[in-house]
């Protein structure tokens, strides 16, 4: 079992930046894969970024690409979200999420951990 407890989100302004964390307990995390998504009112949950056990390889949805950048910190047991220019279409509830088969993988149903989200609002 794994535990996911995010942090960092707010209101912020269109252009500013926001960092997100995600602080995993409860089992190994180092070779687990780890993801944002992100759910805006009465839209699916999709994906935002991923980075997986083997060489911390990223992923990122093109609607992100060059304006975030996801990471982990092992030793801390924490994923982070840096989230820089950003858009009122970013304005979502952000969640957290791990896969114990480490594949750092854009799709959903790869899953079975989750965190209960932080909201990013953004301003225009």
């Amino acid at each position: 079992q794994v535990q996911l407890v995010e942090s960092g989100g707010g209101l912020v302004q269109a252009g500013g930046s926001l960092r997100l964390s995600c602080v995993a307990s409860g089992s190994t995390f180092t070779t687990y894969g780890m993801a944002w998504f992100r759910q805006s009112p009465g839209k699916e949950r999709v994906f935002v970024a991923a980075i997986s056990w083997i060489a911390g390889g990223t992923t990122y949805a093109d609607s992100v690409k060059g304006r975030f950048t996801i990471s982990r910190d092992d030793a801390k047991r924490t994923v982070s979200l840096e989230m820089n220019s950003l858009k009122s279409e970013d304005t979502a509830t952000y969640y957290c999420a791990a896969d114990k088969f480490g594949r750092g993988s854009s799709n959903d149903p790869s899953y079975e951990y989750w965190g209960q989200g932080t909201q990013v609002t953004v301003s225009s």
